[in-house]
């Protein structure tokens, strides 16, 4: 790239060490005054690819950026992959390909850097505790610009990044882009009726009607994780995952060799929220633990039951949360249904940089607009959540 800084491109995990990549920023338990992030690292990010989830067959080649030190160690890291097409982002850019192609472009392949199939927020821009973060940041936001100039690619994407690195990409040529998702806050409950208590009367009632709801037919709930995480355990989810995932959006991302490999290497970081009835599990959500925050990520049922889903995957994780302290409940992409249970509207970002300047000029324009949109939608969604008037419940992120 420029200067003194010097980075290479790693295609696969499996020629990424261990423990360089633990050195970077939330990558790693116990980091100096770090946050942890399980989805950044090297055990979930492996995982994917050496299940077969995320590879070049399946349209995620790696072309990971990896700033050196002096050392021979790592300064710095980017997560990014060439792809063939936009599946498992959760920021929809369909409309860009097309307009490009209808020009007589080729939109695809493209640059994502992202975490495959996770739509949470998390750092892009790695760098090594004791680095200069600064230089590193501004280094790997170019270096990703110069890949997709060597490439030769449409444009490069850099989705769910935190909010403090969006004027590093902006100064790199990148367009701001915002969307939103619907997270619970804990506001130091000391118990889930804590919580409740912060509710207007009506919407508790109606929150502690659907909760008794969802358990009727005999019903329970099970909290596994660690050693509860057994191979028999991952077989009874992975068929809930697939039954639901297969008509959701016709062919499910994951193999069923990432969750044995997961399970192996993170155990202590997953939660499954599991159902059972009858003396057997009949749904599951799986949940990703952070040390500030818990993600959940997807479900599935083999048995269909009023409210069960709401309750496995939204309630039990404010529950969760607010046993372990953690700050807040990540739900995934989308869902306004989350508002009524406590899950209040944030802000997500990310940096887009378009080669060609006449698409460029036109989406631009286009996110000036949806970024107001996406702000308006999110001060009219705040107005309808469930807590009482005069309780601070805005969204700090």
């Amino acid at each position: 790239m420029t200067g003194e800084v010097k980075i290479r491109i790693e295609t696969s995990f499996r020629d990424i060490s261990k423990e360089h990549w633990g050195r970077l920023g939330g990558t790693a338990k116990g980091q100096p005054g770090g946050l942890y992030n399980p989805f950044i690292s090297h055990a979930y990010l492996s995982a994917l690819e050496e299940s077969g989830s995320a590879t070049a067959e399946t349209g995620w080649l790696g072309q990971h950026l990896l700033m050196e030190d002096g050392d021979g160690g790592l300064a710095g890291g980017l997560i990014s992959y060439l792809k063939n097409h936009s599946q498992g982002e959760y920021v929809f850019d369909h409309g860009w390909a097309d307009a490009l192609e209808r020009a007589g472009g080729n939109y695809y392949p493209k640059l994502q850097s992202s975490v495959p199939f996770t739509p949470a927020t998390g750092p892009r821009l790695l760098s090594a505790i004791g680095a200069d973060q600064t230089m590193v940041r501004h280094s790997l936001a170019a270096g990703l610009q110069e890949l997709a100039r060597r490439h030769g690619v449409s444009s490069a994407h850099v989705t769910f990044l935190p909010e403090d690195e969006i004027a590093t990409f902006e100064q790199a040529g990148f367009l701001h882009r915002t969307d939103q998702q619907f997270h619970f806050l804990n506001r130091s409950y000391g118990s889930h009726d804590d919580f409740l208590e912060t509710l207007a009367s009506r919407k508790r009632k109606a929150l502690k009607k659907e909760r008794r709801a969802a358990l009727e037919n005999g019903i329970t709930i099970d909290w596994l994780t660690g050693k509860d995480l057994t191979e028999d355990i991952w077989d009874q989810f992975f068929a809930f995952y697939m039954d639901t995932g297969s008509r959701k959006w016709g062919r499910p991302y994951l193999t069923r060799a990432f969750y044995s490999l997961i399970g192996e290497r993170m155990a202590d970081d997953i939660l499954l929220v599991m159902a059972r009835r009858n003396g057997r599990y009949i749904a599951g959500a799986i949940n990703f633990i952070g040390s500030d925050a818990l993600y959940g990520r997807h479900w599935g049922a083999i048995e269909d039951h009023p409210f069960l889903h709401f309750e496995v995957c939204y309630h039990q994780a404010v529950d969760f949360a607010i046993a372990k302290g953690l700050d807040r409940v990540e739900a995934g992409a989308q869902g306004e249904h989350k508002l009524a249970r406590g899950y209040l509207p944030v802000t997500t970002h990310s940096a887009h940089y378009i080669a060609h300047p006449g698409l460029k000029r036109a989406v631009a324009d286009y996110l000036e607009r949806e970024r107001l949109e996406v702000e308006q939608i999110g001060d009219i969604l705040a107005e309808h959540s469930p807590f009482r008037k005069g309780e601070r419940q805005e969204s700090d992120e």
